[in-house]
């Protein structure tokens, strides 16, 4: 298998992060229809069920990418969106601990050639096609059956509960352009943990 050189990786970098330094010096001007907007995430329901001994998640969020992230967006760059996940152990007179941490992430891609957005789980490898971004967030947003936790892991006698969040994750930019992130706002897309108690 060849080896990518350096020069070759840089390169394929080079599109994508052209484009969305142009989207960050222009401000939110590309976004649709010129409208700016901070965008959000939420999560708006959550809850687990035993399934042949292992708990598995249903949970339905809401996502709305910023103006300069849904630019970035139109203008070729790849979106990662992450949902985190922790399962805690509720102690009556110590300090609560997490017990197991989940991440599952997406890629959200536009494709301008057939105008068709790209969600590709990244855990799993599984990819949908969607004519239009509204219908590609709310895939996303509609989790069903995901696996967390084999309750043969779990204590027989404790307490759990789970705590699940969103967010978009800017950690596969090289540095400089994280930090840049970090200084703006609309780029700092992330949901309140939602909590539920751990049914058995």
């Amino acid at each position: 298998m060849p080896r990518t050189t350096p020069i070759e990786y840089v390169q394929s970098l080079r599109r994508p992060l052209l484009a969305l330094l142009a989207v960050l010096a222009l401000g939110s001007g590309l976004a649709q229809e010129d409208v700016e907007r901070e965008g959000y995430f939420e999560v708006r329901s959550a809850s687990t069920r035993p399934i042949d001994g292992v708990h598995t998640l249903d949970a339905r969020l809401q996502l709305v990418l910023s103006s300069e992230a849904l630019a970035a967006l139109e203008s070729g760059v790849t979106l990662t969106i992450e949902m985190q996940m922790q399962v805690i152990r509720v102690k009556r007179y110590l300090v609560d601990s997490v017990e197991a941490e989940l991440a599952t992430r997406y890629e959200l891609e536009f494709r301008p050639l057939s105008q068709r957005y790209i969600v590709k789980n990244l855990n799993s490898g599984d990819q949908d096609s969607f004519a239009t971004l509204y219908s590609a967030l709310n895939s996303l947003g509609r989790i069903q059956g995901l696996p967390v936790i084999d309750d043969a892991l779990l204590l027989a006698d404790k307490t759990y509960r789970l705590r699940l969040r969103a967010m978009l994750n800017t950690q596969q930019y090289p540095a400089p352009l994280r930090l840049l992130f970090f200084w703006r706002g609309q780029w700092q897309l992330q949901s309140e943990w939602f909590e539920w108690s751990l049914e058995r």
